[in-house]
């Protein structure tokens, strides 16, 4: 968890070496990014309560519930913060139809992507638990920074400083995985 830490610090280190980023935080980001993150930490004992006791859901079954609760969650966070934006001027409901298709469509891609992930996480969770499961399944903070590097070369013409933190970002990474993968044998 530590090494894990220590990525997640390093990943924004290495984004506030870059020239181009703006600066700006506010107050309600950096609450909204915390109860978010207390909100996500909930999901491990939550799946894994609902997993092992009572009359036990299977992966499916917790993969629905969640797709519901994720649907009727968007409809209302998406237009409470599209009426009261972390950054930028708010946006009327009407707008959201008046985007390009391509847009719509590459949105449902990465809920597909998303959903599907989900339901591999969950049908591993069987086999290692919902902790170790959910643990490896949380590098996506890494995947993400590897299409930020590779695919939008977010990174490129960077100083030397910014290319150390991430390069240090993804070893602590890679180790934090290792870790949590070695747990579950150890046990």
């Amino acid at each position: 968890m530590i090494c894990a830490v220590i990525a997640v610090v390093l990943d924004g280190k290495a984004y506030a070496s870059l020239s181009s980023v703006n600066r700006a935080i506010s107050k309600q980001s950096i609450v909204t990014c915390v109860v978010s993150g207390v909100l996500m930490g909930l999901w491990a004992p939550f799946v894994t309560h609902a997993m092992t006791r009572g009359n036990a859901l299977g992966p499916y079954s917790v993969a629905a519930f969640f797709t519901l609760g994720a649907l009727l969650s968007c409809s209302l966070w998406n237009v409470y913060f599209m009426k009261k934006p972390l950054v930028g001027e708010p946006v009327r409901f009407g707008d959201f139809f008046r985007g390009p298709a391509s847009g719509h469509m590459l949105g449902l891609l990465g809920g597909c992507i998303w959903g599907i992930g989900t339901v591999f996480n969950l049908v591993a969770a069987n086999f290692t638990g919902v902790p170790i499961s959910y643990a490896i399944g949380q590098s996506a903070p890494m995947v993400a920074a590897l299409w930020g590097v590779l695919v939008w070369k977010e990174f490129q013409g960077a100083n030397i400083q910014a290319k150390s933190y991430l390069g240090l970002m993804f070893v602590f990474y890679i180790f934090a995985i290792i870790l949590v993968s070695w747990a579950n044998i150890s046990t």
